[in-house]
Order: structure tokens, then C-alpha cells, then sequence
């Protein structure tokens, strides 16, 4: 009986924790802007330069999550093709070509 009180005390409290702090992160999005607004943005308007329109929207749509499939597709090609050489995992030839 102690020990499941002990438990859900625990529980409780994480679940507090993780709400509370979700909750702070909610509120800080709106405080502090990010890096692009508040630097760059910035020192580009000093300089007469305006912001665009990117060439490729990456935020419209599941562009961006092709883009991380298609480089996850290659980079898992290469790496399965030169697992060996990524592991260090050779075995030695000998000259009759039996391993």
C-alpha cells in the first residue's frame, strides 16, 4: 500500500512538472523571437535589403518531410553498400579466393 502511494505521488508529481513546463515553453514562444527576426531581419533592413519569398517553400505542404525521406532513403542506400568499410568488419581474401 505504501509503495503504490509512492508511485502515484511520483506520477503526479511528473505530470505536473511536464505540464508546467510545457506550459512556460507555450508562453516564452511569444516573448523572445527568433534568431531570423530579431538578428538577421534586422541587419538586413540596415543594409536595404527586404525579405523574400524563398525559391523552394519548404513550410506549405509535406515538401519538407519528402526532402528528409528522400535524403534518409540515400543515406541508408550508402550506408548498407559500404557497411563494410563503415565497421571495419573485412575479412581477409586468401590468394584462392576462399575466405
Amino acid at each position: 500500500m505504501k509503495i503504490r502511494f509512492s508511485v502515484f505521488l511520483i506520477t503526479v508529481f511528473i505530470l505536473c512538472t511536464v505540464l508546467c513546463s510545457l506550459f512556460a515553453a507555450a508562453l516564452a514562444a511569444e516573448k523572445w523571437p527568433g534568431v531570423d527576426e530579431s538578428v538577421i531581419e534586422k541587419y538586413a533592413r540596415e543594409h536595404g535589403r527586404e525579405a523574400r519569398e524563398p525559391f523552394i517553400n519548404t513550410d506549405q505542404g509535406d515538401l519538407l518531410l519528402f526532402v528528409f525521406l528522400l535524403a534518409g532513403a540515400i543515406g541508408g542506400f550508402a550506408a548498407g553498400y559500404y557497411w563494410k568499410e563503415l565497421t571495419g568488419d573485412r575479412k581477409q581474401r586468401r590468394p584462392n579466393g576462399s575466405l
